[in-house]
């Protein structure tokens, strides 16, 4: 798609691009409390000053809604639903825009510009959302056959119902953070040595990431009552980056019989800005093809409910050096949000505005896309050697992982997501 053209000085590397407009949760000097904000390539758009300055004086429809945008999370703006975002994010655009119909909103009001138009890196970010539940899925095909060769071998990698639905685990949303927030190694119990069936007390050996998307709601459903697959989409407010840390040795020992516990509810991180969900319709695609027939209250009937977003992720060590361990797209899944909702509600669990899909895992079929470093070393079998000649199988203290993401495009055009980041910290040491 050719790119829009702003008055406003625009990298046409970033990837916040006039395409995009992600949403987000600032603070700054002058206004230290959390509050509303859209990314326009090196800046924002601070939307409290914007909205108290009267920038929305063009669009009458959010008029009797704009103190959602003096709120300290998104979940207002999101719960006003789909078509709202739309407008307010076209509205926007217009604003932005080089040939604005509406210049005297801001291109034109120098004061306002000067209130609302900030630099990144003067602000600080925070939480998008206020999240009430965070379920984690499975959806990554290739990570799920990968892991279930290393435990159970080719013939029994993917159990029998892994195609019919989407396999999911309710994850803890009270340690989900914001990219930037340091994640501590987690203690707990473990096998020193396999053989024997007598658990210690300690860090966590094996740390590792899990590269993920992550996808908001902005609908809630009662109660009760299933969400229908064709009304999915409209129950989505926008996806984020998501690194769902894991502690391989933890995670071993307790999974049975009832999935992961500790192992995964230490830290989970997000990228900072929302990007909606109709920022993301042109790179719209399929997932991976699914030889098994899906039931009725799961089929899509084709639909392209997938994204075209290339992903990496970054491992920079205590020393400086840094090196790109992953690359792989987000088609790489067999089930999209859509039919995780509706697989979710199917049986009545009440959805509300801010709970969030986690994807699962992202892997391709090549070693350079394996989404995590439990898949890369083999569970520890192989060193991964990083640039700068460091050796890897898992993650150390001082390490950073960032994930990147951005849907492919024109250069001026770019969609994208920032970053999410998180850096290890040493376990607390417990006291015998």
């Amino acid at each position: 798609m050719a790119p829009l053209k702003s008055w406003l000085k625009i990298d046409s590397s970033s990837h916040f691009s006039l395409h995009n407009l992600p949403f987000g949760i600032i603070s700054t000097t002058a206004n230290p409390d959390p509050h509303p904000a859209v990314a326009i390539g090196d800046q924002v758009l601070d939307l409290a000053v914007f909205t108290a300055g009267n920038g929305f004086s063009a669009l009458s429809i959010i008029q009797p809604h704009q103190a959602v945008f003096s709120r300290p999370t998104l979940n207002d703006f999101a719960a006003l639903g789909r078509p709202m975002h739309r407008v307010v994010r076209e509205y926007l655009q217009s604003v932005l825009l080089e040939d604005s119909p509406f210049p005297g909103v801001l291109k034109e009001n120098s004061s306002l510009r000067h209130n609302a138009l900030l630099s990144q890196k003067d602000c600080r970010m925070h939480m998008p959302m206020q999240i009430t539940d965070y379920t984690d899925f499975y959806a990554g095909l290739h990570h799920a056959y990968n892991v279930g060769v290393l435990f159970r071998g080719p013939q029994n990698a993917l159990q029998p119902n892994y195609k019919h639905l989407p396999v999911g685990y309710h994850g803890r949303a009270g340690s989900v953070v914001v990219s930037g927030t340091p994640i501590r190694r987690p203690n707990g119990q473990n096998l020193t040595d396999p053989a024997v069936k007598e658990p210690v007390l300690g860090p966590c050996r094996k740390l590792d990431m899990e590269l993920e998307l992550g996808c908001f709601v902005c609908k809630p459903s009662k109660m009760g009552d299933p969400v229908r697959i064709d009304d999915a989409a409209d129950h989505l407010f926008g996806i984020v980056l998501m690194n769902d840390w894991s502690a391989r040795d933890i995670q071993a020992w307790e999974y049975v019989p009832l999935g992961p516990f500790n192992s995964k509810n230490f830290g989970t991180s997000i990228s900072a800005w929302v990007v909606l969900m109709d920022a993301l319709e042109p790179f719209a695609s399929t997932g991976l093809h699914n030889d098994m027939k899906t039931l009725p209250y799961l089929d899509e009937k084709g639909k392209k409910t997938h994204y075209d977003i290339s992903l990496s992720v970054n491992l920079s060590t205590a020393s400086g050096s840094s090196s790109t361990i992953c690359k792989t797209t987000a088609t790489n899944l067999l089930f999209s949000f859509p039919q995780m909702l509706a697989h979710h509600t199917v049986g009545g669990c009440p959805f509300n505005v801010g709970d969030v899909l986690g994807s699962g895992t992202i892997s391709g079929e090549s070693k350079s896309q394996k989404g995590c470093l439990l898949e890369q070393s083999e569970n520890g079998k192989i060193s991964i050697t990083l640039d700068g000649g460091q050796d890897r199988m898992f993650l150390e203290d001082g390490d950073t992982i960032t994930i990147g993401g951005v849907c492919d495009g024109e250069q001026g055009s770019l969609v994208g997501f920032g970053e999410c980041s998180g850096k290890i910290l040493p376990a607390i040491q417990i006291e015998p």
